[in-house]
């Protein structure tokens, strides 16, 4: 079994910010795949059902970002998880808009719900990085994750959230980089690779 976390802030006020984008992308994944009903579980809500041939529960914590460990320690304490079998998808300044990158384990880089993570299960987690971009100058970024996407951001955001649920199979699979290029291709298919700032990647 894996644990598919989604990194944003409860509420309607919210729903929309970029620092949300985790929550859209496994409710994404939860359409695509037909899975069960959101339910309130876990200090938040979840859902479960059958993915590239194993159990999925997906996870949307209902405390706040900074908070997002308490929930994920939970649901990881009931179904007897290692850190390893646990999947964050969150909201990456450091990554262009619409890239998507997979790393295990590694720093929070400032990113406070995988901080949280990290302090509740340790850091060998699975982390599914998802550009937002970021202004020019440090100071703007908190205000920049809690403002909402732009009506041109949109088209790549739905996109993009449809790609990841389309390929998230792979994933289950341990086929992490195979999930990377298949979403990168499709994104570049679409002419959605955002911002024009696919080169520089860090």
């Amino acid at each position: 079994m894996l644990l598919f976390v989604g990194l944003g802030n409860p509420g309607t006020r919210h729903a929309g910010n970029r620092h949300n984008i985790g929550f859209m992308a496994v409710q994404a994944i939860a359409r695509r795949h037909r899975l069960a009903p959101w339910r309130r579980r876990f200090q938040g809500v979840a859902a479960d059902g059958a993915l590239g041939g194993e159990r999925v529960l997906l996870l949307l914590p209902g405390t706040f970002m900074n908070e997002s460990g308490r929930a994920v320690q939970e649901a990881a304490h009931f179904y007897k998880l290692a850190p390893g079998e646990v999947v964050a998808f969150h909201d990456e300044v450091d990554l262009p808009p619409a890239k998507v990158r997979v790393k295990t384990g590694g720093s929070d880089a400032g990113h406070n719900g995988l901080r949280s993570i990290t302090a509740a299960i340790g850091n060998a987690y699975k982390r599914v990085r998802i550009g937002i971009g970021k202004p020019n100058a440090k100071e703007l970024v908190p205000s920049h994750v809690l403002s909402d996407f732009s009506r041109e951001e949109w088209p790549w955001v739905e996109a993009l959230c449809d790609v990841i649920a389309d390929n998230a199979a792979l994933l289950v699979e341990g086929k992490d980089a195979t999930f990377q290029n298949r979403v990168h291709l499709a994104m570049d298919a679409k002419g959605l690779l955002a911002g024009g700032g696919v080169h520089g990647d860090r």
